[in-house]
């Protein structure tokens, strides 16, 4: 049988989530193929197949084929309901993980989202359940999504075990505001939240001098939480971590954090996040790398006005986005240097025509 000529068809197990948002978004069929077809152990991994699980319950009438082998997948997507939805994510990977694709489809689903998620709270490899809360959802309200927007973290787990638990409550939009965020201003202040969970809570307080230690010669405005969680409510490992933010005077925001592993100090965590921090706001632009994806999807579905928006240099993850937006949407980014006669910035100014993306899921209230 011939496939309908709109289905979007990607290769290779990167960068599987935004596909997937770009397909549910978009309405249209997306077939990825050749998932780890020459890995010793090919297909999908765990922590895929539960987020497709994930994203089955977060919408109505999607329909996810797998091949036999899970080096493919057809996803046919449904409309994004929202609602109430609980989901126990693998401890291959952490919350945010799961988290990120589901912070750009809620904004958009028929009913706000209640999402309620456990597992491992925080790990080296995606974005904390701190990161998302102080960062990811600041970002969202450059778009218009705010009233009602909110994340608690309701129990912290560490690798390897886990038993965190986080709620995320998103409200529903009929479109997102045209961005216009060119000017990055200079740091005024930096945050952070030292956690410890299942050590001594000296160790929050070992982190956050070690961090002073660097940040202090920067800037003064600095004030450092601990956050030491104690009882059932510190899931089932042992683990500390520092997540960092620096803010501008104009509301740019760059992040970093630093997860603890076996027989590395405290001390030693707390200067890896500082410097990724310092590193981070050196690179410049008014969004960290962590978010320019969501940033740049929130442009694309703006109304029909040009968005604009400073960025440092794009990561890889970005670049491929915006080859799989211009596929799924046509829509192209005009990328220009934001300040020509400085040779040695690496920022660039983004513009696009947004596509005008209009929520018809929404159930007017």
């Amino acid at each position: 049988m011939a496939q309908p000529v709109s289905v979007l068809h990607f290769s290779g197990h990167q960068y599987l989530r935004h596909r997937l948002v770009l397909s549910i978004i978009s309405g249209k069929p997306v077939k990825i193929d050749k998932i780890r077809s020459d890995d010793k152990n090919p297909g999908l991994r765990d922590y895929e197949v539960s987020l497709l699980r994930l994203l089955e319950r977060a919408t109505n009438g999607t329909v996810i084929e797998i091949s036999v082998t899970g080096t493919a997948i057809l996803l046919k997507p449904g409309i994004i309901a929202g609602g109430s939805v609980l989901h126990d994510c693998p401890l291959s990977r952490s919350i945010g993980y799961f988290l990120e694709p589901m912070v750009m489809l809620a904004p958009f689903a028929k009913k706000p989202l209640q999402l309620t998620l456990r597992g491992i709270t925080s790990d080296d490899k995606d974005l904390s359940a701190d990161l998302i809360r102080t960062v990811t959802l600041p970002h969202l309200q450059l778009f218009g999504v705010s009233e009602g927007l909110e994340m608690r973290i309701k129990k912290r787990g560490s690798a390897p075990l886990g038993g965190g638990e986080v709620q995320f409550l998103c409200p529903v939009v009929k479109q997102v505001k045209t961005l216009d965020f060119i000017d990055a201003g200079r740091v005024k202040r930096i945050r952070g939240i030292a956690h410890a969970v299942r050590v001594s809570p000296q160790f929050s307080n070992r982190m956050i001098e070690a961090a002073r230690s660097v940040l202090n010669r920067y800037i003064p405005d600095i004030y450092l939480y601990s956050d030491v969680y104690k009882g059932e409510d510190s899931g089932k490992s042992p683990g500390y971590a520092l997540s960092l933010l620096a803010e501008s005077t104009t509301g740019a925001m760059h992040s970093a954090e630093a997860v603890s592993e076996p027989g590395v100090t405290p001390e030693d965590i707390a200067l890896t996040a500082s410097r990724a921090l310092l590193s981070e706001v050196r690179r410049g632009g008014c969004i960290d790398r962590q978010h320019q994806v969501l940033v740049l999807f929130m442009m694309v579905l703006g109304s029909e006005d040009v968005g604009r928006c400073k960025l440092g240099e794009p990561t890889p993850r970005t670049i491929q986005f915006l080859r799989d937006v211009h596929q799924t949407f046509g829509t192209s980014f005009k990328i220009v240097p934001s300040n020509p006669s400085d040779t040695t910035s690496t920022e660039l100014l983004f513009s696009c025509y947004g596509t005008g993306y209009v929520n018809a899921n929404r159930t007017l209230a």
